[in-house]
């Protein structure tokens, strides 16, 4: 064998072990991902309410969506990681309360798994588009955003 076809023998043995996986990982034993499912209206409906809440920066609408000790990350723009509490991230509702946001915001995905759901959304404003990561868990028979990862880069 040549040493290319030796490499590209490599190359294919590596490819497809990826891929396996891969399709592994994509579907463990037992999980039931999906893209809503049974769940799938009431995790979007918090997700909605939770949109609403920023559209319309309506704090009530945000407080009905979140668990209260929920936890909102972000990466500073110094590269460590930012965290908002509940109190800190409604207080900067209030000065816009009740104003409608220019902008369109919507879930990209939804991947919901008996009790719990991970929710991407995306919020394209005029000068930044925001990309959020929710993570919810149905508790007590109600579903709640328990964390939300987020970023945004200018337009």
């Amino acid at each position: 064998m040549t040493d290319c076809s030796v490499a590209f023998g490599r190359f294919h043995h590596a490819l497809a072990v990826s891929c396996v996986l891969l399709a592994a990982a994509g579907h463990p034993a037992g999980a039931q991902a999906s893209d809503g499912g049974a769940e799938g209206g009431a995790v979007r409906a918090v997700v909605e309410r939770y949109l609403y809440g920023l559209k319309h920066n309506q704090v009530d609408s945000l407080r009905a969506a979140f668990w209260p000790d929920a936890k909102l990350l972000f990466v500073r723009r110094d590269g460590t990681l930012g965290q908002l509490t509940q109190p800190e991230w409604y207080a900067g509702f209030a000065s816009s309360a009740g104003k409608e946001e220019e902008g369109e915001l919507g879930i990209a995905a939804l991947d919901v798994t008996r009790d719990i759901a991970a929710v991407k959304v995306v919020e394209t404003y005029p000068r930044s588009v925001y990309v959020d990561y929710l993570n919810l868990v149905k508790v007590a028979g109600q579903w709640r955003i328990v964390n939300k990862v987020y970023t945004s880069n200018p337009r």
